[in-house]
C-alpha cells in the first residue's frame, strides 16, 4: 500500500464500510486498532468482575484507567448484567469508548424504585459519556394515570434487612429518600423530614433534580403493588408517624399488596 495507508480501503477491507471518506475512514481504522490492542485487558477486566460481582439488585459504573465514568446502569442481578457487558460475541460491536474499560462498581439496593433512582442520580453526577439519557426525567415523554400523579410517600425493602427505605414524591417533581430502622427506633426523627419535604416551604432544601416521574411512571407499570400512603391525609407529624409506625409494625408489609392510610 505504500508509506501511506490506503484507509479508504482498509475501511472498506476490513471493516465492511465502503466509500468512506478519507478522514472518516482513518479515525475508523484507528478507533479499530486500538479495540484491538485493548482486547486482551477488556476481557481480563471482564473475567475479574463475572467472578466477584453478586447476583443482587444494583447500580453498576463502568471505568476507565483514569477513573472518568463510562457508563452507568442497573441490573435485577448484577452478575448476569456484568456477563452480557463482556461476553465474547459484545467485543465486535462494542461502542470504542466501553473498551477502555478497565474497572468496576456496583451498590446493591433493596428495590426497583431505588435502583432507578440511584442510577439517575449517577448519570446526574458523572455524566458518563456512554449514556444517551443524562437529562432529568420529563413528565411529557411518561404515561402516568392522572389518578398517579400526586403526592406520595412509599415504604420499600432496604438492603439491609432491618431496615426499610421511605421514597417521598411530589406532583411538582421533588422527591427524597430515606432509610428508616424496621422497628421504629428512629420514626421520629426522620418522620419530621418526610413531614417538612411535604408541607414545609422549605422543600428547596431536598434534592432538587426532579426525579419524581420517575416513582410516578414506576407506580403505573411494575410498582402498582407497592405499599404507600397519601401524606395529604396526614394533616399533623403525629398523624403520619402513626400512620408509618402502623406499617412498619405490620409482619406483611412487604407482600404483594396495596396499602393505603386511610382518612381521618
Amino acid at each position: 500500500m505504500g508509506d501511506t495507508p490506503d484507509y479508504v480501503r482498509l475501511a472498506s477491507d476490513i471493516l465492511g464500510i465502503r466509500n468512506a471518506p478519507p478522514a472518516l475512514a482513518r479515525k475508523l481504522v484507528s478507533q479499530a486498532l486500538v479495540l484491538e490492542d485493548r482486547r486482551d485487558a477488556w476481557a481480563a477486566v471482564g473475567e475479574e468482575v463475572i467472578a466477584t460481582a453478586p447476583a443482587t439488585p444494583g447500580v453498576y459504573v463502568l471505568r476507565d484507567t483514569d477513573g472518568q465514568a463510562l457508563y452507568v446502569g442497573k441490573a435485577v442481578n448484577l452478575k448476569r448484567r456484568l456477563r452480557a457487558h463482556f461476553g465474547a460475541r459484545r467485543w465486535r460491536g462494542l461502542k470504542a469508548p466501553l473498551a477502555r474499560v478497565a474497572q468496576v462498581e456496583w451498590f446493591d439496593v433493596g428495590s426497583e424504585l431505588e435502583a432507578l433512582l440511584r442510577e439517575a442520580v449517577l448519570i446526574r453526577d458523572l455524566q458518563p459519556i456512554v449514556n444517551v439519557q443524562i437529562g432529568p426525567p420529563s413528565s411529557r415523554t411518561r404515561e402516568v394515570p392522572q389518578s398517579l400523579w400526586k403526592d406520595v410517600l412509599l415504604v420499600l425493602p432496604s438492603v439491609d434487612p432491618v431496615r426499610v427505605e421511605l421514597v417521598g414524591a411530589r406532583a411538582d417533581g421533588g422527591w427524597f429518600q430515606q432509610s428508616v430502622a424496621r422497628d421504629g427506633c428512629d420514626l421520629a426523627i426522620h418522620v419530621r423530614r418526610a413531614f417538612r419535604f411535604f408541607r414545609s416551604p422549605l422543600r428547596t432544601r431536598e434534592d432538587s433534580t426532579p426525579l419524581a416521574p420517575l416513582v410516578f411512571s414506576w407506580l403505573a407499570a411494575r410498582g402498582g403493588h407497592t405499599t404507600r400512603l397519601d401524606p395529604q391525609d396526614c394533616a399533623t407529624l403525629v398523624k403520619l408517624e402513626a400512620r408509618l409506625a402502623a406499617l412498619l409494625g405490620d409482619k406483611d408489609l412487604f407482600a404483594e399488596r396495596l396499602v393505603l392510610a386511610s382518612r381521618g
